[in-house]
């Protein structure tokens, strides 16, 4: 009988189902801690349990707890020390036996460690992106989540959380006027699954009664609510589940249940499972069957009947707790004589938080931070030797009796014209309006074509409260100040929004567009939390002949990428201290041009304490539904796009080592041939032809009789 209940105990389901989640994360989905990492972060916990269990004096070491909240802390937290892996595992265990109220656990132990580090240190973080938001991947965990929580009897928590934040985020983009992609995108977080059915479904942490959890459940799903929509933070499931654990006592005393014990669920008979099937079955349907509907952070509202077009944009983010520098500068198509650009941004803008930057400087940090080739050249075979590796003007607008006139039918069309400046080259608006159909009358008004679309987008920011940057190229001042090209606009605010809103970009699209976004931050690497953020294959050896067309090479590369992700990702291509590079593709920014670009921070003669993240995703409305979210890591691990090039030795000399080193080096360009088809999709039988050491005009590897006597 004990060996039966031993088989049925639901931890024994959650330990295999947590544990294959992690080998997926590990080696499909490269999630950033490695195998070392994870057998110390399990280790940590399983002697902590251990030695606690020792110290309250229980009568048995009982493994199976602590392992849940060990692959847990893998799957979720991330650190670039040791140190603070060990102590989060060491908090979580120690939590279950400090922090306890009527004999139980008063939080789950796994978000108690993941929130204290949170709380009390700036060098962990959670990337809530890291699993996408596929179909497949929702399907499945839902579908191995709901096997857990129907073995531990907590079915009722995990689906009334499900359907509360469901409703909560379906009813929000029902609200703003969003397509239904949005919140489908949002619900299909794997993130959200993981939390749903192996965190907020502890058995040990819930109420004791179902209507007290399905109470628990829906104050756990307003909370987070609150923290994502309304304080604009990350990881708001967790630390809503943090902040209402404490009330789970007080729940208990309202709404009394039974005690739950790991052991005892068969007692429980049958758990009503069909009812619960069959919600699950529901929710998954939509999960599956949702396919979103048919960046720039702004879009062009082209004069009469002209097009413009962007299908590159750049954009600089300076960013430092809730204060943000943003830099734009776009690749554009169409007729530039006349041309409006509309921006979202959260807060209201004063003419002094308004600039025109340098092109330049954005064209350095681009070049500095651009994938970039290494070459390295062989050496005699026959000497031996070491060498050491080379390393590689503002001006105010009066007002006007037509200005007036302008104010007062913007007014009665809903539409604040809430400031008005000339900021060099550009007249520029700052617009609010109670209604999306104002404001495009509005534009339509003052002689723009309002992109396809433009008026739901428009109405979702409206009721976000957010208020549209408008800029105009003043053609006078243009020829005054003498530039042949639009510079970039710069607009410096504070708000704790930390996103960039690529939606209204879409509207101006000509097919996939890509955004290069570079962030300049303090901290560390900045990452999207609302999709995967991945980095970009690097430090592969390719053929010699890729120098001469490293573009075309990076092109495909990238777009392969690409493909293989479905489109869904936005990719890393470079992370780095500002302060050096190693190889240099261009100097490090000066000082003065990061002043220029907004970073506030910098003293006086010290070294820029400055994390440069060059961010780079190919988007359209129907894989990007919803604006990028982004997030500040702890993570200072330099990173960068790096392809080498070795140059093979072509000496004649003849020696033992000089025949092996012609032998290996046939074998080295097929695995570079092999590399490059594998990275770009090329046809590998025609980068051989372009290879001197596979072609076929080369001479074949020597027989075996050859080589018997040498």
């Amino acid at each position: 009988m004990s060996d039966l209940r031993t088989r049925n105990d639901p931890r024994l389901y959650q330990i295999a189902v947590l544990g294959s989640l992690l080998l997926y994360g590990l080696f499909r989905l490269e999630f950033e801690i490695t195998i070392g990492r994870a057998a110390i972060v399990i280790g940590s916990v399983l002697l902590t349990q251990y030695g606690c269990s020792r110290l309250w004096q229980l009568a048995a070491f009982d493994p199976r707890s602590a392992l849940i909240s060990g692959l847990s802390l893998c799957l979720m937290l991330r650190t670039n020390g040791a140190g603070l892996a060990v102590l989060a595992a060491v908090i979580t265990i120690a939590s279950k036996f400090l922090v306890r109220l009527r004999g139980k656990h008063l939080f789950n132990p796994t978000n108690f460690g993941i929130v204290a580090l949170l709380a009390t240190t700036g060098d962990v973080w959670v990337s809530p992106g890291q699993w996408g938001n596929t179909a497949f991947l929702a399907f499945l965990m839902a579908c191995l989540g709901g096997l857990v929580v129907n073995r531990a009897a907590r079915s009722d928590v995990t689906f009334a959380f499900l359907l509360a934040w469901g409703l909560l985020v379906m009813g929000r983009s029902i609200w703003l006027g969003d397509p239904l992609s949005v919140p489908f995108h949002r619900l299909a977080s794997g993130s959200l699954l993981l939390f749903a059915f192996f965190m907020i479904s502890d058995p040990k942490t819930t109420p004791d009664s179902r209507a007290g959890r399905i109470l628990f459940a829906a104050l756990v799903a307003l909370g987070a609510y609150y923290v994502q929509f309304k304080l604009f933070r990350t990881n708001g499931l967790l630390w809503s589940l943090a902040v209402c654990s404490p009330l789970v006592p007080v729940i208990d005393r309202l709404v009394p249940g039974g005690r739950y014990a790991w052991l005892h669920i068969q007692s429980q008979g049958s758990i009503r499972m069909t009812s619960f099937k069959r919600v699950a079955s529901m929710f998954l349907l939509v999960l599956v069957a949702a396919q979103p509907a048919a960046a720039f952070c702004g879009f062009y509202v082209a004069k009469a009947d002209s097009k413009l077009f962007n299908r590159a944009s750049q954009v600089v983010l300076v960013r430092e707790g809730d204060r943000t520098v943003m830099t734009m500068a776009n690749d554009f198509k169409g007729e530039l004589k006349e041309f409006a650009i509309v921006i979202p941004v959260p807060t209201s803008i004063q003419r002094d938080q308004i600039n025109v930057g340098d092109k330049m400087i954005i064209d350095h940090l681009d070049a500095y931070s651009a994938p970039r080739l290494v070459e390295y050249f062989d050496e005699n075979p026959c000497l031996r030797r070491w060498s050491d590796e080379s390393r590689a003007g503002m001006s105010r607008a009066s007002p006007t009796a037509k200005m007036a006139a302008e104010r007062d039918r913007a007014r009665s069309l809903g539409v604040t014209i809430e400031a008005q400046y000339t900021v060099g080259e550009y007249d520029i608006l700052i617009l609010s309006a109670t209604q999306s159909t104002g404001l495009e009358t509005w534009l339509k008004e003052n002689g723009y074509r309002m992109p396809q679309g433009a008026a739901p987008v428009l109405g979702s920011y409206i009721k976000q409260n957010m208020r549209f940057f408008v800029a105009r190229v003043n053609l006078k001042e243009q020829a005054k100040l003498g530039f042949s090209y639009l510079r970039p606009i710069q607009v410096a605010y504070e708000s704790p929004k930390f996103m960039l809103p690529i939606r209204l970009g879409m509207l101006n699209a000509d097919g996939p567009q890509d955004l290069y976004l570079y962030t300049l931050t303090r901290k560390g690497r900045v990452e999207a939390t609302n999709y995967r953020t991945v980095k970009l294959p690097t430090g592969m050896e390719l053929p010699t002949f890729v120098k001469t067309e490293f573009g075309r090479f990076y092109g495909a590369m990238f777009g392969e990428q690409v493909r293989r992700q479905d489109m869904r990702t936005v990719f890393v291509e470079y992370a780095w201290d500002m302060t050096w590079c190693d190889p240099c593709a261009a100097d490090p920014l000066s000082n003065d041009e990061l002043r220029k670009l907004g970073v506030f921070w910098l003293d006086e003669g010290r070294a820029p304490n400055v994390f440069l993240t060059r961010l780079h995703a190919r988007y359209d409305n129907v894989h990007f539904p919803d604006d990028l979210v982004l997030q500040q890591t702890a993570d200072r691990e330099n990173f960068q796009g790096r392809y080498v090039l070795r140059h093979p030795w072509t000496g004649g000399d003849s020696c033992n080592a000089a025949e092996q080193y012609r032998l290996e080096l046939r074998q080295r360009n097929e695995r570079e041939a092999q590399t490059l088809a594998s990275l770009t999709g090329w046809d590998v039988e025609s980068i051989r032809k372009r290879m001197p050491g596979l072609s076929a005009e080369s001479p074949r590897d020597p027989k075996w009789w050859q080589r018997l006597w040498k």
